[in-house]
């Protein structure tokens, strides 16, 4: 099956950047999409932002429009979040997923930390 790694987290001020990155191996050839998600103390996993593997189609949740830039390569099968004018609601645990076509996401990564300091 899919295997996500994810990396590039860290400790960063606010108004400041940090980019994401999650490599996938195993059958990747099944991958119809990847996206981000984020989980903060205490409370659910939320959507951050996903993209479509072969056509790049991407969304982006209301609360990182115009912020956070999500890509992908798909030469070296790794996603990316660009995460720019980081705000202290912004901390929490940053997920990489994956999913089939016509199915929610299954294949999950360990997670990295993001952490915005006022």
């Amino acid at each position: 099956q899919v295997q996500l790694v994810e990396s590039g987290g860290g400790l960063v001020q606010a108004g400041g950047s940090l980019r994401l990155s999650c490599a996938a191996s195993g059958p990747t050839s099944s991958i119809y999409r990847m996206g981000w998600f984020r989980q903060a103390p205490g409370k659910e996993r939320r959507f951050v932002a996903d993209i479509t593997w072969i056509i790049s189609m991407t969304s982006y949740a209301d609360s990182v429009k115009g912020r956070f830039t999500i890509s992908r390569d798909n030469a070296k099968n790794t996603l990316y979040l660009q995460m720019n004018s980081l705000k202290p609601e912004d901390t929490a645990v940053y997920y990489c997923g994956a999913a089939r076509r016509n199915r929610d996401y299954e294949y999950w990564g360990q997670g990295t930390q993001v952490t915005v300091s006022s």
